[in-house]
């Protein structure tokens, strides 16, 4: 017999934290709107924390689940510039969102913008369903419904 378990997009009695760089601003504000706005109508509960920039954003996804958060959006742009730095931010960002989210238990979804060039960024963040923060909220909200799903059967 198979039992297949897929989370619904009902963001009913959960409780989201959104992690959100504030370095470029312009674009993670963008992210952040279209993330909100989406777990807001999907029932969830919410709460932002803001962090300077990308490689804060695993202690305070930490910190959210912690908190009791049932899933957590991190929001972040990095953008490609001259030196390696680039790279570093990237990889340490990523790999400790992931962290985060293998250590709790707690779905971390990644809206981490890691563009080669700023405009992008704006892109990735313009209005509506293809709004980066808007999919990170939606996935968020879909795993940590399939992970309840666990323990209903």
């Amino acid at each position: 017999m198979t039992r297949t378990i897929e989370g619904e997009l009902d963001g009913t009695n959960l409780h989201v934290g959104v992690a959100v760089a504030t370095w470029n601003r312009s674009v993670t504000d963008r992210l952040l709107e279209g993330a909100v706005t989406r777990l807001e109508a999907l029932g969830a509960e919410v709460t932002v924390i803001r962090v300077p920039g990308a490689l804060e954003l695993p202690i305070a996804a930490l910190g959210l689940a912690d908190a009791g958060c049932d899933a957590v959006v991190a929001i972040g742009t990095i953008v490609r510039g001259d030196t390696d730095h680039y790279e570093i931010v990237v990889r340490e960002s990523t790999a400790g969102i992931a962290r985060v989210s293998l250590d709790t238990g707690i779905p971390v979804t990644n809206a981490i913008l890691a563009v080669n060039e700023f405009a992008h960024a704006v892109e990735r963040a313009a209005d509506g369903p293809s709004n980066k923060g808007f999919e990170a909220a939606e996935a968020a909200v879909r795993t940590a419904a399939a992970l309840r799903g666990l323990d209903a059967g």
